[in-house]
């Protein structure tokens, strides 16, 4: 990976303890309204922290940072341009359109009558001599081009509701019937369940996609691997790996300071 980006990713880690540390600090009325005394006698001071700080990190290393760490990494192993929140406009026809918005309405009804399939699904989208007069607006938080290809993500929670998983799924189908030979994917980065993509077991996108087998999901290493290359998501592991010294140091002086 080129040393150039690690150190990018390095500090887009730190920022996000840095962003953290000085959200709890700023929420002098959060920690008012807050003020719980059974849990303030049975509680050390420290055990309160950390417990505000995991809810804040969880903010502080949402959407934004994981778009950004993920187009460093695009960029870090080859991918000649990246950007997050990429807008595209493009062309399908009317029956197209229909059949995508159908498919969706029929995997939310839970009326396919068989498990999705991205393969077969997108298949269904097809019509004979499409003429492309609608125009389509898509808004993805990845995008990047490697050799030539262009590569489309929508990154969503580890644990996403249907409606998020339905919105990805009728965008990816879109862009996927408009521009075969692109790449598009529904990506997660990381399994909440276990490092190994079989044990996903968050029920409600299941409805809309095959979680386990579609090419088009990625979920943990497979994320990290995809938009890199093999290896990469050790890699990452890695580079949080290495700053986490100096991330506890960030934490330990915020509590003695406030000692």
């Amino acid at each position: 990976m080129d040393e150039h980006y690690k150190k990018k990713i390095a500090d887009e880690f730190l920022n996000c303890i840095r962003n953290t540390v000085s959200r709890i600090n700023a929420r002098t009325n959060e920690r008012e309204a807050n003020n719980n005394p059974f849990q303030n006698l049975l509680l050390p001071k420290e055990a309160i922290f950390w417990s505000r700080f995991e809810r804040s990190f969880s903010t502080s290393f949402g959407q934004r940072a994981v778009e950004t760490i993920s187009k460093y990494v695009a960029l870090a192993t080859g991918a000649e341009a990246a950007s997050t929140q990429k807008v595209v406009d493009y062309s399908l026809a009317e029956g197209e359109l229909n059949n995508i918005a159908n498919h969706i309405d029929t995997l939310r009804s839970n009326v396919l009558g068989r498990a999705p399939n991205w393969d077969s699904d997108l298949q269904l989208m097809q019509v004979p001599n499409p003429v492309r007069s609608r125009i389509v607006r898509s808004n993805f938080d990845l995008w990047y081009q490697r050799e030539g290809i262009d590569h489309y993500l929508t990154i969503k929670t580890v644990k996403p509701n249907i409606d998020q998983a339905a919105t990805a799924k009728q965008d990816l189908l879109r862009i996927k019937t408009a521009f075969p030979d692109c790449r598009a994917y529904f990506g997660m980065y990381y399994n909440p369940y276990g490092e190994d993509r079989v044990l996903y077991d968050h029920s409600p996108p299941f409805k809309i996609f095959n979680m386990r087998e579609d090419s088009v999901v990625l979920i943990g290493k497979d994320y990290w691997d995809t938009i890199g290359c093999p290896g990469t998501y050790e890699e990452v592991l890695a580079i949080v790996d290495g700053v986490s010294e100096q991330a506890r140091r960030i934490m330990e002086k915020y509590i003695s300071e406030q000692q």
